[in-house]
């Protein structure tokens, strides 16, 4: 019996700011379906099964498109309590922190708005996680998805170039969930693109994640300053709490005295992965929930990965499953170049050329043991 090919169907998900806003569902033979929003590129909902069938959604969200523009963007002074979460979303211009703003290529200065104390947080007030983004199904080679796309304009939130970007997600029935991002610029700038999924591989609402094992490959680190940018340093993990060359709980040290967990109330750093060459797809985490059986695979091309143990979410807000998120009801894993980039010529370059190729892959992989 031939298995039969993934699926993808589009239902109206709503508007915003007068331009319809599409939902996509992927589904395979595994059950898997994943809900995916033009608004943002958000990954709205991911129902996997545990090791007795049971489907559950493993991803943190919100369950009206409303909530998604009130609360995900950028937190500012007119922002709700609670907001700046960006559940789900595609972040650029920028992803990470850019300190104090500034930006220099090819002898400009440019700046960027700073919505993280005196840092530039995810691309600026209003990044790609706002923008409704066009689409287009993806069929055929064992997979279903939808390519997104967006044209930024040069000096967009303070960046130079118009920038064409593309997003391609993909679900195969090995529940391989596969995206592609994809850019071109008509002047010199800089780029750097994620997603920023929070998991809970229990369940959406089940709780904090401290039981949950997680192995990240990468013996070094990028250190943060007091306001949470790079402090230029590359540092190893030995003998520190952000040492998860061996699967750890997630809780086992996230109240470590350690200064860095002191300074981010937990993890949020950037990890150097071990990567044999550059832009070569690799193997960068695996987190695993004993209890349900399952488990989440992270490959990507990019050279950084950053955790984040949901540490910023204060019982504010409500998510799908109706229960109020606190600190570690999820976390992020955020496939990246190293934050602060343009300040640091030991990083590796997040340059864009006119005539360069922007393209970088990151795979969630999704699996049951026993």
């Amino acid at each position: 019996m031939t298995m039969s090919s993934p699926g993808v169907r589009a239902e109206p998900a709503g508007e915003v700011r007068g331009k319809q806003v599409l939902r996509y569902f992927l589904v395979n033979s595994a059950g898997t379906e994943v809900a995916i929003l033009t608004f943002g590129g958000i990954i709205e909902s991911l129902q996997f099964p545990d090791r007795a069938g049971e489907l559950r959604n493993v991803v943190l969200g919100f369950t009206t498109l409303e909530e998604y523009v009130k609360y995900n963007p950028a937190r500012t002074a007119a922002t709700p309590e609670g907001a700046g979460v960006y559940f789900g979303a595609l972040i650029g211009r920028y992803a990470n922190r850019i300190a104090g703003g500034r930006l220099e290529i090819g002898g400009q200065r440019h700046w960027v708005p700073t919505n993280d104390g005196t840092n530039a947080l995810h691309g600026g007030d209003v990044g790609f996680d706002q923008k409704v983004w066009g689409s287009t199904v993806v069929r055929g080679g064992g997979v279903a998805g939808v390519r997104l796309e967006y044209v930024s304009p040069s000096g967009e939130m303070g960046f130079p170039g118009t920038l064409r970007v593309a997003a391609t997600y993909t679900l195969d029935n090995d529940n391989r969930l596969e995206l592609k991002l994809q850019a071109g610029t008509d002047a010199p700038t800089f780029l750097n693109l994620t997603n920023h999924t929070y998991w809970n591989l229990a369940g959406e609402a089940s709780g904090v994640v401290y039981d949950q094992l997680l192995y990240l490959n990468a013996d070094s680190y990028t250190p943060v300053d007091e306001a949470l940018a790079p402090t230029g340093e590359i540092l190893t993990v030995s003998e520190t709490p952000l040492d998860f060359r061996q699967p750890r709980a997630i809780g086992e040290r996230i109240r470590d005295a350690h200064p860095q967990m002191i300074i981010a109330h937990g993890y949020d750093h950037n990890w150097v992965l071990n990567q044999a060459r550059p832009s070569s797809l690799v193997h960068a985490a695996t987190v695993v929930d004993p209890k349900s059986g399952r488990a989440l695979k992270v490959h990507t091309t990019q050279p950084g990965l950053q955790f984040y143990s949901g540490n910023f979410l204060n019982g504010a807000l409500l998510g799908r499953g109706g229960s109020t998120y606190r600190q570690s009801d999820g976390f992020a894993l955020e496939a990246q170049h190293f934050p602060g980039s343009p300040h640091w010529p030991d990083f590796p370059s997040t340059a864009l050329l006119p005539g360069d190729s922007f393209e970088e892959t990151i795979v969630f992989e999704l699996t049951c043991g026993p």
